[in-house]
């Protein structure tokens, strides 16, 4: 799924805690299994279904020996589905949505009440009055250096092939307040860089510290103040919802990282009307100038739909021109793919498969030249580098550049949470490979690169 998914699965763990649950590594002696699934597309979706059906033997296995093991379907598919997810897997314990899992200590003992009795599910996919950030505890400790944080959640556009506004609700902004809160306790566990999410993370409105609101723009500058917290990214970004200070802030704030993730769908002015983005194509390029003005060395990245309902060869001809004109270093890119509800699902002018499977072919080897020419003509420069885990070979670092390619070196262990400058010695299809510009002794700092004490939030 999403990050924001990631992000909701650190905070269902969070909540946890205080209960006595912690991680297992597998699913065979587990108390309780929880999958945090997507919606956005059909193969999403079923992947569900699949997976509890492998879960189901171990549940089985438990009840043979005497022990229980709750089984747990939380996030999108749970919200739209909800009692299909009980038809189509009877053996389910609890069906959750998005807005609900601060409930989960409730949900628990409910379930387990009612495993002992009659049994039955328990459902709760509300959209509750309270925010569910209010009754969240505090983030625990973490050994990563990079971390995710939501602040807007929901989404009031109802693009007409989309299942958010339904699963996750209409547009809501955490307060100005809160979010601080948040950043500075990661930082203060050694969190060097914040990618602050939202399903249109752009349009985030939250109530200020003098109770006015504020727009990302000055978030930003904001979270740009904490000492320690050296890179800020946001994603998913509507571009209908792009301000003059969010643009202001791609220019002033050095910790903003100079790679953005700005989803067009389509090139064809019919299509995105038929999509009901708000934004025509010469908007869209419009924007890009920009942002470009404001930070020269901005790289995009973007959503793209191929085979959306009555889309013709002449409209899939001009995404294809305004993938060339705009040339993105990364690119997500996928065949249409009808979600029950929304309106696209009903057009009856749907596009065969394999016209789909043709038209993406051709996109994805656009977009694969478009990311391999840019990986290539970073070759011979130095870019600093967050490194954030080991790689697969000994001795081997992995961390990531500004643009968000992955960064392999050989080096120290001393270099993990720390940035520094990386010598790029060659560019591949979905990575960089270099060598570091100094020499890093075992327990070395400098300048701040990373906190020696971690400390837990109060």
């Amino acid at each position: 799924g999403c990050q924001m998914n990631v992000y909701d699965s650190a905070r269902m763990a969070d909540v946890l805690a205080p209960l006595g649950y912690e991680f297992s590594d597998t699913p065979d002696n587990a108390d309780m299994v929880i999958l945090n699934t997507c919606h956005i597309r059909e193969k999403a979706a079923e992947k569900v279904y699949s997976d509890l059906g492998r879960l189901r033997k171990f549940k089985a296995q438990k009840v043979d020996r005497g022990e229980t093991m709750i089984l747990a379907v939380a996030g999108c598919v749970a919200q739209a589905e909800g009692e299909e997810v009980f038809a189509r897997a009877p053996y389910v314990d609890m069906v959750f949505g998005p807005q609900t899992y601060h409930r989960l200590p409730e949900m628990i003992g409910q379930a387990t009440r009612q495993a002992k009795q009659s049994g039955g599910g328990v459902l709760d996919i509300d959209f509750p009055v309270e925010a569910k950030f209010d009754s969240l505890p505090v983030a625990s400790a973490t050994d990563v250096c990079s971390a995710l944080l939501t602040i807007q959640e929901g989404c009031d556009k109802f693009c007409t092939f989309c299942v958010v506004p339904y699963t996750r609700g209409a547009e809501f902004s955490r307060p100005v307040h809160a979010v601080l809160t948040e950043a500075r306790c990661l930082v203060a566990n050694g969190v060097r860089e914040i990618t602050l999410l939202g399903q249109n993370v752009n349009c985030y409105h939250g109530e200020g510290l003098s109770g006015k609101e504020w727009g990302l723009g000055r978030l930003i500058h904001a979270l740009a103040d904490i000492d320690g917290l050296a890179r800020i990214r946001y994603t998913t970004s509507y571009p209908a919802d792009v301000d003059d200070e969010l643009i202001a802030a791609h220019r002033d704030v050095p910790a903003l990282m100079p790679f953005l993730h700005l989803p067009v769908q389509s090139g064809s002015d019919r299509i995105l009307k038929a999509m009901n983005r708000r934004h025509s194509s010469l908007d869209y390029r419009n924007l890009v100038e920009r942002l470009l003005v404001a930070r020269p060395d901005l790289a995009l990245s973007s959503d793209l739909i191929v085979g959306f309902p009555d889309e013709s060869e002449e409209d899939f001809k001009h995404t294809l021109q305004l993938v060339e004109d705009i040339g993105f270093v990364q690119a997500f890119s996928f065949k249409y793919s009808p979600r029950p509800g929304t309106p696209a699902a009903d057009n009856s002018n749907q596009i065969d498969d394999d016209i789909k499977v043709e038209r993406l072919k051709r996109l994805q080897n656009l977009l694969n030249a478009q990311q391999i020419a840019f990986n290539k003509s970073l070759v011979g420069s130095i870019m600093p580098v967050l490194f954030d885990r080991p790689g697969r070979k000994e001795g081997q670092l992995v961390g990531r550049s500004p643009y968000m390619q992955s960064v392999h070196v050989n080096g120290d262990q001393a270099l993990l949470g720390r940035i520094v400058d990386v010598r790029i010695k060659a560019g591949f299809a979905n990575s960089l490979s270099g060598e570091c510009t100094e020499i890093v002794t075992p327990g070395a700092v400098r300048d701040g690169d990373h906190l020696d004490t971690k400390r837990v939030c109060a």
